[in-house]
C-alpha cells in the first residue's frame, strides 16, 4: 500500500506490461510510479499548480531541493524587502491575502501567506530532494525523474519517479549569477551576493560598492544608506526607474489599466511623462533611460523596470553615488572605467539570478515553452507532457494564470486516461512497487 498522500502509486507492470527499469536503476534507485504529474519546485509557482490540481482532485508530487517552501524568499532575500506590487497582483489562485495585510506585504508576511496557502490546500512537498535529471522516455511516453534525497548530514537515497506529466516550477531565479572581475580574488574586504545580504546593520560606516542597478541593487543601496554606510552603485547600462506609486495608485496598476485602452507605446510615453513630473530627469543623476519604453522592454527583453521605494531621493542627494563600469579590483579598492579609483571596504553583487533547468532537464529546451517561442499567455505548455510555470516574466500574477492553465490541461488528460486505465486494470491486483 502506498502511504504518500500526494502520490497514487500503482504497479508499473500493470500500467505498462513491457516496462522494466534499466538494470542499473533497479539496484541503485527506488523506482516510483506517480499517478499524476511531478512538480519540480515548491515556490509560489509550484504551490499554485499544486493547489489548482487539488481542486480538480488530480494526484501529484512536489519535489523541492531545499528544506522549506519558497526557499528563495525564506533564505535568500534581504530583511527590508516588501512586495513591489499591491497584494492583489501577487496572490495565488483561490486564496487571497488576509484583509489585515498592508497593500505591500513584507517578505515575512508573504512567507506567512505561502505557508498558510500550503496548509489550506494540504500541500506537502518532499523536501531535501534534488532533481539530478529529467528525461522523456520516447519508447513508453513517460518521464523519468531521477533525484537524490538527503536524510541528515551523512546519508542520502536515490529515487526515480516515473510519470506522464512533468511541471517545471523552479523559476528563473534558482541560481545566483556571480560574474568574474579581474583582481577580485585580491580584494581584502567582504564580497557577497545580494542573495546573501540581509541588513546593513553590521556595516555601519563601511564604504560599499554595489554592483548592479536593478530593484535589488537599488534596495540594497538604500538599506546601506539608511544604516549609515556609504554605498556607490555601479550602473553600466541604461535603466528605467519609475515611482512605485503615481497619485496614490500603484504604477503597475496604472499601466495595467491604461493598456486595456491604449497601445503599449502610448502607455510607455504616458508613464515616462508622469515619471518625469514626479521624479525629475533621471539622466541628470547618471541613470540613463533606454530608448525602448519600460513596458515594451519588459515584453521584448524581459528587463524589469525599477520601482523606486526611496533610493532615487538618496541618489539625488548624493548619499548614494552612481559610478560607471569596473576595470579591476585591488586590495581595498576598485578601478573604474572613467579612471577613478575608489577605496572600498565591501562589495555586494546585485547581479541577478538564472534558471538551473538546463543542468537537469535532459534533451529538452525550456525555451520551447517560454516566451522565445510562445509569448504569454501561451508559454506554459510544451510537448510530451512538459509544462512550465513562472518562466514568462510576468511576475506572480502571470505565474498564477500559468498554474491554472497547466492544472486544467493536466486534469483533462488525467481524467481521460484514468477512465481508460480503470477498464484495463480492473481485474489486476494493484500494488506499489515502492513506498515510504
Amino acid at each position: 500500500m502506498c502511504t504518500n498522500q500526494n502520490t497514487n502509486c500503482v504497479s508499473i507492470s500493470s500500467m505498462l506490461p513491457n516496462f522494466t527499469p534499466k538494470e542499473d536503476d533497479m539496484f541503485s534507485r527506488r523506482c516510483i510510479w506517480v499517478n499524476g504529474p511531478v512538480i519540480v519546485g515548491a515556490g509560489p509557482s509550484g504551490l499554485a499548480v499544486a493547489a489548482s490540481l487539488k481542486r480538480q482532485e488530480v494526484p501529484f508530487i512536489i519535489l523541492e531541493r531545499a528544506n522549506c517552501i519558497a526557499s528563495l524568499w525564506q533564505n535568500r532575500t534581504y530583511d527590508r524587502l516588501k512586495l513591489h506590487l499591491p497584494k492583489q497582483f501577487c496572490q495565488l489562485p483561490n486564496l487571497p491575502f488576509p484583509d489585515d495585510f498592508p497593500e505591500y506585504p513584507t517578505k515575512y508576511q508573504f512567507i506567512q501567506y505561502l505557508e498558510s496557502y500550503a496548509t489550506h490546500f494540504d500541500i506537502q512537498p518532499k523536501f531535501n530532494e534534488t532533481v539530478q535529471s529529467a528525461k522523456y522516455d520516447k519508447r513508453f511516453g513517460l518521464w523519468r525523474v531521477k533525484t537524490v534525497s538527503r536524510k541528515g548530514l551523512l546519508s542520502s537515497f536515490e529515487f526515480e519517479y516515473i510519470c506522464r506529466w512533468l511541471v517545471v516550477a523552479t523559476g528563473e531565479n534558482a541560481e545566483k549569477v556571480v560574474p568574474e572581475f579581474e583582481g577580485l580574488e585580491n580584494f581584502c574586504g567582504d564580497v557577497l551576493h545580494a542573495s546573501d545580504y540581509k541588513s546593513g546593520e553590521i556595516y555601519r560606516g563601511n564604504r560599499f560598492l554595489v554592483v548592479g542597478c536593478g530593484n535589488s541593487g537599488m534596495e540594497v543601496s538604500l538599506d546601506l544608506c539608511n544604516h549609515d554606510a556609504s554605498p556607490s552603485m555601479v550602473v553600466r547600462s541604461s535603466v528605467h526607474v519609475l515611482p512605485r506609486e503615481i497619485l496614490g495608485k500603484s504604477t503597475f496598476e496604472v499601466g495595467v489599466t491604461m493598456i486595456k485602452w491604449m497601445p503599449v507605446w502610448l502607455v510607455d510615453k504616458t508613464l515616462l511623462l508622469l515619471t518625469r513630473l514626479f521624479l525629475g530627469n533621471t539622466n541628470k543623476y547618471g541613470l540613463k533611460r533606454p530608448e525602448t519604453g519600460p513596458l515594451e522592454l519588459k515584453n521584448t527583453a524581459g528587463k524589469t523596470p525599477v520601482l523606486d521605494v526611496g533610493a532615487f531621493s538618496k541618489i539625488k542627494s548624493g548619499k548614494i553615488k552612481i559610478v560607471p563600469g569596473i576595470v579591476k579590483f585591488g586590495p581595498g579598492k576598485v578601478e573604474l572605467v572613467d579612471g577613478r579609483v575608489l577605496e572600498i571596504d565591501s562589495v555586494v553583487l546585485a547581479t541577478g539570478y538564472r534558471s538551473n533547468v538546463p543542468s537537469w532537464l535532459k534533451e529538452n529546451d525550456l525555451a520551447e515553452i517560454g516566451i522565445e517561442k510562445n509569448p504569454f499567455p501561451k508559454g506554459w505548455k510544451g510537448e510530451t507532457g512538459l509544462y512550465a510555470v513562472g518562466f514568462t516574466r510576468r511576475g506572480l500574477s502571470g505565474a498564477s494564470l500559468d498554474a491554472i492553465s497547466v492544472a486544467h490541461d493536466i486534469a483533462n488528460a488525467w481524467k481521460q486516461e484514468t477512465k481508460q486505465q480503470i477498464k484495463s486494470v480492473a481485474a489486476s491486483h494493484r500494488r506499489c512497487i515502492s513506498h515510504f
